[in-house]
């Protein structure tokens, strides 16, 4: 089915930055390994909502689905039974380069020397539009849609060498940008985590065979052991000789992980850099609130995704933490737009304030980071109509100066509230009575890591990398 992208609303469905995709990898010898793919999917459902898919492999052909849609909408039971084989590889899409449509769902198949690879890709590619104009040129290949995810799936079902780690490091060598791989042949599977390391990716254990993912959430959910993280630049091969990892000589001492995955886009209960995603953002409120303290009543979260921050506030402000805000969980894309009545309601489809929470208090509302405002203006007003006395908002995340070009859709510097305004100027913008924004040294104080250690562009505007600060993900379509 080839469904058309939803009518475009004047404002954004989310003020927050939205990542790029989830991946799955599974190899489990005599046993189907479409259905485990499916679960895992399901647990990162939060890294991507526009298509899903799982190719698989039973050791002399591969099997595809792609559709539209959120995992439990794309695969019925009869689907993963035409999914049959000891391997597979998933993947649930948010798109960051190319349309959200059909011929840009994955995984891919693309065909080479070697035979027809499957791929699912987590990232963003900076140098896609020049790749792919030379590997056309090269090695004839053709492209139907217009993914960066696509140019790296010819390249490595074509690239020279006789093993995959020839394959793979010519493969690094070329390209430039965020890239977490999981790819699937006959009969083995393959990841690869770039060199700088800035989407995640991790390896497990499950019934003698071996899941890669995207996070170790999915691990969890399928019941397998989380074994570690790949590291930056490693290529891990998994067939029935075993499983061989080399890493590409020469690569950076230290990765690039995206700070935004410790703040906000990884689940709270997946481990990340060896740490539990939600011990490390109550810590984040800790620090936020040594550093931009508050007298206050109540300390409440815009949840679900402040929650764990506004937690570690309280807790170390001494001031008692309350839902104060109840999110509709069950709000999701619609096609129906609405009249200017449900438009004036605005947020209040999405949250709602427990007025005899917070009525007469002073209130702290942590979020987890602003970056066009539309979000917190609304909540802020819908708390002063339940009769909040005065509203602290604290946000546990530096103020995003610039865009991100390795795979998150963060606005254009244009929107970007805080590329544009003073703090004081936001502060009076979005009708806070103070505001204060934890700082970078803090947040990397949080991490425990070192300053080199993590990709924090959206709050320095400097990259591992040279980058072009404003991509358009529509480079690679066809010109109309």
């Amino acid at each position: 089915m080839h469904q058309k992208p939803g009518p475009e609303s004047s404002e954004p469905e989310t003020d927050k930055p939205r990542e790029a995709c989830g991946v799955i990898g599974v190899y489990l010898p005599n046993e189907q390994a479409s259905r485990p793919a499916f679960f895992g999917l399901f647990a990162l459902q939060h890294r991507g909502q526009e298509s899903a898919g799982i190719s698989s492999s039973d050791g002399q052909d591969i099997f595809t689905r792609t559709e539209m849609g959120l995992v439990n909408q794309v695969f019925r039971e009869e689907d993963l039974s035409t999914l049959p084989g000891s391997m597979a590889i998933g993947h649930t899409r948010y798109s960051t380069m190319g349309s959200s449509l059909q011929c840009n769902a994955q995984p891919l198949l693309a065909q080479g020397p070697h035979g027809t690879l499957a791929l699912g890709h987590n990232g963003n590619l900076i140098n896609a539009s020049e790749l792919r104009t030379e590997i056309s040129e090269e090695w004839g290949a053709e492209f139907k849609g217009s993914s960066d995810s696509e140019v790296i799936a010819e390249m490595f079902a074509k690239a020279p060498g006789e093993d995959w780690e020839e394959r793979s490091a010519y493969c690094m060598r070329r390209l430039q940008g965020a890239y977490s791989l999981v790819m699937l042949t006959k009969d083995e599977l393959v990841g690869v985590r770039d060199p700088l390391g800035v989407r995640p990716l991790c390896l497990g254990k499950l019934n003698g065979g071996w899941i890669l993912a995207s996070e170790s959430c999915a691990l969890d959910n399928i019941g397998a052991e989380l074994e570690r993280e790949v590291r930056p630049g490693e290529t891990i091969v998994i067939n029935s000789r075993g499983l061989r990892s080399f890493t590409r000589p020469g690569g950076p001492d230290q990765h690039s992980l995206c700070i935004f995955e410790q703040i906000y886009f990884a689940r709270p209960d997946s481990v990340l850099d060896g740490n539990l995603t939600y011990e490390v953002r109550t810590r984040m409120g800790a620090e936020l609130f040594r550093q931009r303290p508050a007298n206050a009543d109540l300390v409440i979260g815009i949840p679900d995704s402040s929650t764990p921050h506004a937690v570690g506030y309280a807790a170390a402000a001494g001031i008692p933490y309350g839902e104060g805000i109840i999110r509709n969980r069950y709000v999701g894309r619609t096609f129906i737009e609405p009249d200017q009545r449900m438009r004036d309601v605005g947020v209040q489809a999405k949250f709602n304030a427990m007025a005899r929470v917070i009525q007469g208090k002073s209130i702290v509302v942590v979020d987890d980071s602003i970056v066009r405002s539309t979000t917190i203006i609304r909540v802020i007003k819908m708390l002063r109509s339940a009769g909040a006395k005065e509203i602290h908002v604290r946000v546990a995340a530096p103020p995003i100066i610039s865009t991100c070009p390795f795979g998150v859709d963060m606005a254009t510097l244009r929107e970007l509230i805080a590329a544009n305004k003073t703090i004081e100027e936001i502060r009076d913008y979005i009708g806070a009575d103070t505001l204060g924004y934890l700082s970078v040294e803090g947040l990397m104080k949080t991490v425990g890591a070192s300053a080199g250690s993590y990709c924090k562009g959206c709050f320095t505007g400097q990259y591992p990398i040279p980058v072009q600060l404003e991509m358009n993900k529509m480079q690679l379509e066809p010109v109309k």
